[in-house]
């Protein structure tokens, strides 16, 4: 065989075989009582994609039977056959059995290797399998495979990794479709949680947002819930590229597209991705953000601070207890869900009623839809009232909706300035005592803004203890409400190439500013805070920072144009330096 890898078996086999035509030793691709498979033979199906066989993987000396099976045989000797009993046999150079299918039959069978690569055992002429081989997966996913779990007979299907890349043999990891709570396929290396993919939300896995870069081409997924069965696969669209989904021997799980124009497997999906993708990375209560890498990549959400200073030490835990007469609920926008294992899941109902059910329920912590395959706000309802573990920001992520105090819900956004009335056309109004009038108007007010600020400057030398305080003993200060409109993230996104590190034109403590150019050619400033989004205390001093900047007019200070308050982004928008910053100035040498 010839192939540079041999990371898993059934990625061998098709590699090999797509790239080298099927060897003058092959036979049909049906066999039968009487027409043995012996080492030096191969069997080809119909349409030449697959080929079964005898082979070494990589280093190893031992002898494997592809494509799923991972008895080793010793020397170069093995069989392959069809026992008395239909039982596909395979023997090794003794004559002992190796491994056996357990299928009978008391009629004439034969083993067929259809064009889609599951080898089948029937009887000659009918449609019945009585084994077939994609009810035995290994470590890779076909088109037409299914895994998941047949709840009125019990059988689970799902895959195993290699032991290593030169070992078949079944290996420490386990991907398997958990259909305890939503649908979501779990890596498993042994008793442990490693990799999870998120919940189904009716088009894909709510984890993978790279799923719809190639979905639409390339395949359609199958997705059975029912009573008998949850089970979950894939079928490849007619004259689309072959693909399939491996989990390698260091528990990866991989989807590879055959691409015919270089003749090689291009991985179009590996997860796990990055540290965030790591099964709880955060602990309970938490956000894991990738670009947070400077807090550990780890905030707690919305309502919940730390115990500690130290996050080490530390773990999330409620600011405030809830109180289940009152309170309400505030949106996490764009993130893969927690994990689902003890959720309660109706998908016959709104997702407004999932609100009023979820603060109806004392136990509830947070909500979501359990399909959005229709668009707009989605449907169903996924309740969850243990811990939420496991959750991240993702492109294109679903909304979770959190129980929170009313002394923790987001502000209400602002309100939309009325537009000017429209020019009058009354007849012409005498100037000259108008003028006048104005002019005695103006008088006055500047007499009264110089007392104003004569018993400003007193105030200030007098401290009063007027007005709410804090616990600390400091005046509390009412946040003005912003003037300035909110923007779209996605046209923010346009307007600086993406966050494009070329567009980059400073950078500080708390944020990252870029260029960017708007759709009617105006250069702004756009300024990116670092995580603000994580914790409390940065949400108060973004509001702040927008209701404070939103109402200064001043000649020689930037004008807040816009800002956008976005799942865990907060921008702002102010107008471009052209001459850019004054301490170039104040401090070049």
């Amino acid at each position: 065989m010839e192939t540079t890898t041999c990371s898993h078996l059934l990625g061998l086999v098709v590699i090999s075989f797509i790239l080298v035509p099927p060897r003058a030793c092959g036979v049909a691709d049906t066999f039968s009582k009487g027409r043995n498979i012996t080492d030096n033979e191969t069997i080809v199906s119909a349409n030449g994609a697959f080929t079964m066989g005898f082979f070494s993987p990589g280093v190893s000396t031992k002898r494997y039977l592809g494509i799923w099976f991972t008895s080793p045989i010793n020397d170069n000797s093995g069989v392959l056959m069809v026992s008395d009993t239909g039982s596909l046999l395979l023997l090794d150079g003794s004559g002992r059995i190796a491994w056996s299918s357990n299928s009978s039959s008391t009629s004439p069978v034969e083993a067929t290797l259809l064009g889609i690569g599951n080898l089948v055992v029937r009887n000659p002429g009918s449609t019945t399998a009585l084994w077939h081989s994609f009810a035995h997966p290994s470590n890779v996913m076909l088109s037409g495979m299914k895994v998941g779990k047949d709840f009125s007979s019990g059988d689970e299907w799902y895959l195993t990794s290699w032991r290593s890349a030169a070992d078949p043999s079944p290996g420490a990891f386990r991907r398997v479709l958990d259909t305890s709570g939503r649908p979501d396929n779990i890596v498993w290396q042994g008793s442990v949680k490693t990799f999870r993919s998120g919940p189904w939300d009716g088009v894909r896995f709510g984890g993978i947002p790279e799923v719809l870069a190639y979905q639409q081409g390339l395949l359609e997924y199958q997705m059975v819930i029912s009573p008998r069965e949850g089970t979950y696969g894939h079928n490849v669209k007619p004259g689309a590229a072959a693909t399939y989904v491996v989990l390698t021997d260091t528990g990866e799980v991989r989807r590879l597209v055959w691409d015919a124009s270089s003749r090689a497997w291009q991985t179009t999906y590996l997860g796990p991705r990055d540290v965030c993708d790591a099964y709880g990375k955060c602990g309970a209560f938490n956000l894991c953000n990738v670009s947070a890498a400077a807090a550990a990549f780890c905030g707690c959400i919305r309502g919940f601070g730390l115990t500690s200073p130290s996050r080490i030490a530390g773990r999330c835990q409620r600011n405030v207890a809830l109180n289940c007469a009152a309170g309400g609920v505030g949106p996490v926008s764009g993130v893969k869900l927690p994990d689902t294992p003890n959720v309660s899941v109706d998908t016959g109902i709104t997702v407004e009623e999932c609100r009023a059910r979820c603060l109806a329920n004392c136990s509830c912590l947070a909500y979501a839809a359990a399909d959005i395959s229709a668009g707009g706000d989605g449907r169903g309802c996924i309740m969850w009232t243990d811990h939420l573990l496991d959750m991240r920001y993702v492109d294109r992520g679903q909304d979770l909706y959190l129980r929170l105090a009313e002394s923790e819900l987001p502000p209400p956004p602002p309100l939309a300035l009325p537009p000017p009335p429209p020019p009058s056309r009354s007849r012409a109004f005498p100037t000259g005592p108008f003028i006048g009038a104005v002019g005695s108007l103006v008088g006055i007010l500047l007499v009264a803004f110089l007392v104003l600020v004569v018993i400003r400057r007193c105030r200030r030398r007098r401290p009063s203890n007027t007005g709410p305080t804090t616990p600390d003993g400091f005046i509390q200060h009412t946040t003005p409400a912003p003037t300035v409109p909110s923007s779209e993230l996605s046209s923010l996104k346009k307007a600086t190439g993406d966050f494009s590190e070329s567009n980059i034109i400073g950078r500080g403590g708390f944020g990252i500013v870029y260029e960017g150019h708007l759709p009617d050619g105006r250069k702004v400033a756009v300024k990116r805070l670092i995580q603000s989004s994580l914790t409390n205390e940065g949400d108060n001093a973004f509001t702040r920072e927008v209701g404070v900047m939103s109402k200064l007019r001043h000649g020689n200070l930037l004008q807040l144009l816009s800002y956008c308050q976005d799942g865990n982004e907060r921008i702002l928008v102010y107008e471009y330096m052209k001459n850019k910053s004054l301490n170039l100035y104040i401090f070049s040498t």
